[in-house]
């Protein structure tokens, strides 16, 4: 008879199906395998073939694609190397319209994320309800209707003009203004969310010691309620960040050619043929080693910001 979680004679139940834990998780790897390392491993091999003419890849090891992407050889291929700064200016470009993007959902995201978390209990699946309800449309149908809203004939430079603010319409359709307002639009509740579940667990009898002790709010806040929802705030931050920094409906519909970001310029080398399926697919193991990094860094401050075990 096991009592108080220990089985007689055996160790804790958790341990009952230590034997079997491993083939448990054998569809779980399956699927991982199959679905994540197999088209990250088939894009690493094909980063370093040679680009067809036709579209495609012929199967002859080249490091022509990260030649490319960081070296100018000339039109002919036959100049001295210089620093190809094109590809380079859209990476900066994408790094910190990304970064801008989560700035931006941080500063909107967490006092939506503390309003919502200091409601009744009962009122606060209605907020998150509203917060996400939007998100039930297709990203490729809110990304157009953003679109259609920042037009020069749209609904916002037509509010304006009528209300005399503006004498003659805002062009705000491709420009970078167009591209961030999309990024944030997009992924807002991606930082609202985990910051609301990390406000929720917070034990607000912090909050009342720190005005006991004569604390002002602005110092509560920074001292005491960030601190202990720090983890959250570092959770909604990666999950704007990394989305954004490969977004390419964003900076396609509204922000045009002159406004790439590394995701559209990926999706471009695979369509059609005069796609560059190499060249693609280095940009994507670079924009990948970018992305491993920046999870990198978040974990290390994660497992500071939660502190010894």
């Amino acid at each position: 008879m096991a009592g108080g979680g220990v089985q007689k004679g055996r160790g804790p139940v958790s341990e009952t199906y230590a034997p079997v834990r491993y083939p448990l998780l054998v569809p779980a790897w399956a699927v991982l395998l199959v679905f994540v390392a197999a088209p990250v491993a088939m894009m690493l091999v094909y980063s370093f073939l040679t680009k067809e003419f036709r579209g495609g890849v012929i199967w002859e090891f080249s490091l022509a694609a990260y030649d490319q992407f960081f070296f100018d050889r000339g039109l002919f291929g036959d100049e001295p190397p210089r620093i190809e700064w094109t590809y380079i200016t859209i990476f900066w470009r994408s790094i910190w319209q990304a970064g801008l993007a989560t700035l931006l959902s941080l500063l909107i995201g967490f006092p939506t994320a503390y309003f919502i978390a200091t409601r009744p209990k009962d009122t606060r699946a209605i907020w998150v309800f509203l917060i996400t309800i939007p998100y039930w449309v297709n990203l490729l149908i809110r990304t157009v209707s953003m679109r259609f809203l920042l037009r020069e004939q749209g609904p916002l430079n037509d509010t304006l003009l009528a209300l005399g603010v503006l004498d003659e319409p805002l062009r705000l359709i491709n420009t970078n203004l167009a591209v961030q307002l999309g990024l944030f639009y997009s992924y807002l509740p991606f930082m609202v969310l985990p910051i609301y579940a990390a406000v929720e667990r917070y034990n607000f009898t912090y909050s009342e010691a720190a005005a006991d002790l004569y604390a002002t709010k602005w110092a509560t806040l920074r001292r005491v309620v960030l601190p202990a929802v720090k983890p959250g705030v570092i959770a909604g931050c990666i999950l704007v960040f990394v989305p954004s920094l490969g977004a390419f409906l964003a900076p396609d519909l509204l922000g045009g050619a002159k406004n790439f970001m590394i995701g559209s310029l990926i999706e471009e080398q695979f369509k059609g043929n005069a796609g560059n399926w190499p060249f693609g697919a280095a940009a994507s193991m670079i924009l990948l080693t970018l992305v491993l990094i920046a999870l990198l860094v978040a974990t290390s401050l994660q497992r500071r910001a939660e502190g010894p075990r």
